[in-house]
C-alpha cells in the first residue's frame, strides 16, 4: 500500500496538471459514472492529501454574472471566497489502486479505469482503488476528524499522537501503523525511522520519552518531505550510503537506500548484525537488534 509520502506527491501532481481550470471526468469502467458526471467539465480548486487518502476539490466556475460571494459563506478557505461550493472526490488506492498521469491526448482509456481526468494538457486514470467517492464538505471533514496527525500536513504537530502514544501498552511499531494515531506511515517509514532513532520496535509507547517522540515525529517530517521531493524513501543518511561506505547499492523494486526494510538476514550497515525479520500489527516488522536492543518487551 502506498505510503502518505506517495499520496501528497498525487495531490502535488493534480494541482500542476489540472487546479484552477475545467476537468472532464469520465467512468469509462462504469463503477464511478454518476460521481464523473456530477464534476465533469468543473474547476478542480484544489487537491490535498491526509495520510494515505486523497481528496480533489471540485466547483464551478465563476463568471461575471455570479452574485457577490456573502460572507458566512467565506470561511477561511481560499477556494471559498472565490465562490467555490466544493465537491470532493475522495480517494483511496489501498493494496491495488493505481493512479498515472499522461500528457495529452490521453489514448482509448481501458474498462479498467474507474475515473479519467483530462483536460487539453494531460490526463489521469485511476484503476483498482479500495475507495473513489463523491463526499461533501461534512463527510470529508468526518474523515479528517478520525484520522491521526499527518506529518505532512501544514499545520499538524506530533502532540495529539503522543497524548495517545505515551497512555499506550501497545507497542510502538504498531501504533506507528494506526492511521488513527498517526496518518501516512507505513511499513518502511516505520522500520527506518525506529532504527535511526535506536528504539525497540516492541517497546510499549508508553515507555517512550517526550524527547524520543519528538524526534521520532521531527524525523518522519523530514523523510516524508524528502520523499514527496524525489517521489521514494530514501532514509540512509548521507555518511551511510554506499559510495560514503564502499559497498553496493540496494537492489529492490521499491529503489531508494534503507536501514532495515526487506533486508532480513542481511548484515547491518552499521553493526554488522542480523537484521531480523516479524510479523507485528499484520505487517513484516523489521529491525536491527544490535541497534535497536531489546528493552524486554520482545
Amino acid at each position: 500500500m502506498p505510503e502518505g509520502h506517495t499520496i501528497h506527491r498525487l495531490a502535488l501532481d493534480h494541482r500542476a496538471r489540472f487546479e484552477g481550470g475545467p476537468v472532464r471526468a469520465s467512468s469509462p469502467q462504469g463503477k464511478f459514472a454518476d460521481g464523473a458526471a456530477l464534476v465533469d467539465g468543473q474547476v478542480m480548486t484544489t487537491a490535498e492529501a491526509h495520510g494515505k487518502h486523497l481528496f480533489l476539490g471540485f466547483g464551478p466556475p465563476r463568471t461575471s454574472d455570479d452574485p457577490p460571494v456573502s460572507p458566512p459563506f467565506d470561511r477561511g478557505d481560499p477556494h471559498r471566497s472565490r465562490g467555490y461550493p466544493h465537491r470532493w472526490i475522495h480517494v483511496h488506492l489501498g493494496l491495488f489502486g493505481k493512479l498515472g498521469f499522461g500528457p495529452a491526448p490521453a489514448p482509448p482509456p481501458t474498462d479498467t479505469v474507474r475515473l479519467r481526468l483530462a483536460n487539453p494538457a494531460a490526463y489521469a486514470d485511476l484503476r483498482g482503488p479500495t475507495t473513489c467517492a463523491l463526499i461533501s464538505e461534512d463527510e470529508k471533514r468526518a474523515i479528517h476528524d478520525r484520522l491521526g496527525p499527518d506529518p505532512l500536513r501544514p499545520g499538524d504537530d506530533g502532540t495529539r499522537a503522543w497524548q495517545r502514544i505515551s497512555r499506550s501498552r501497545t507497542t510502538i511499531a504498531a501504533l506507528l501503523l494506526d492511521q488513527k494515531i498517526i496518518a501516512g506511515v507505513g511499513n518502511v517509514y516505520r522500520a527506518e525511522v525506529l532504527f535511526r532513532h535506536h528504539i525497540d520496535p516492541y517497546r510499549p509507547g508508553r515507555d517512550l520519552t517526550r524527547t524520543e517522540w519528538d524526534a521520532i515525529w521531527s524525523d518522519l517530517v523530514f523523510l516524508m518531505a524528502e520523499g514527496v521531493r524525489d517521489n521514494r524513501i530514501d532514509t540512509v543518511r548521507p555518511e551511510h550510503l554506499p559510495e560514503a561506505m564502499g559497498r553496493p547499492p540496494r537492489v529492490d523494486d521499491h529503489g531508494g537506500e534503507v536501514y532495515v526494510y526487506r533486508r532480513a538476514h542481511q548484515d547491518c550497515h552499521l553493526c554488522g548484525s542480523e537484521i531480523r525479520t516479524a510479523g507485528l500489527a499484520a505487517r513484516n516488522l523489521f529491525w536491527c537488534p544490535g541497534c535497536q536492543p531489546s528493552t524486554g518487551g520482545g
